[in-house]
């Protein structure tokens, strides 16, 4: 057992929550990070084949900033096509394309689970 003096009490649970609160940051980066490396691989399996240049732009990016773990997994080169093959576009004389639904799949498949996984790391302290 630890003998802690009164003096010193404030300054262990400062040192004690400063401990929690880098574990679980860095349990949670850990887990988006994770997170959209998996989806990333999802979608360019799933993605239309048509073009081979359009999966290769497919791209993840890390947004850190304090207090801030977001990753974003976009098309690089061809960001102006995803949402017209995803959801489908009106034709130039009239009807609707066919959707290639591939961004939605990878996330409805990963995405969702996240909020739970990341209430779990916070709970157990970040492991």
């Amino acid at each position: 057992m630890i003998n802690i003096s009164i003096g010193n009490l404030a300054n262990e649970i400062v040192s004690a929550m400063k401990e929690y609160t880098e574990d679980v940051s860095n349990g949670i980066a850990e887990e988006v990070n994770e997170t959209a490396e998996k989806i990333l691989a999802e979608v360019e399996i799933t993605a239309p084949k048509k073009h081979g240049n359009y999966v290769k732009g497919f791209k993840k990016s890390n947004i850190t900033a304090p207090h801030i773990n977001r990753a974003v997994v976009w098309n690089k080169k061809y960001y102006r096509l995803v949402h017209l093959l995803e959801f489908g576009h009106a034709k130039r004389g009239g009807g609707r394309t066919r959707a290639f639904p591939h961004m939605a799949k990878a996330y409805e498949k990963y995405g969702v689970t996240l909020t739970d996984r990341l209430k779990q790391i916070i709970r157990s302290g970040g492991r």
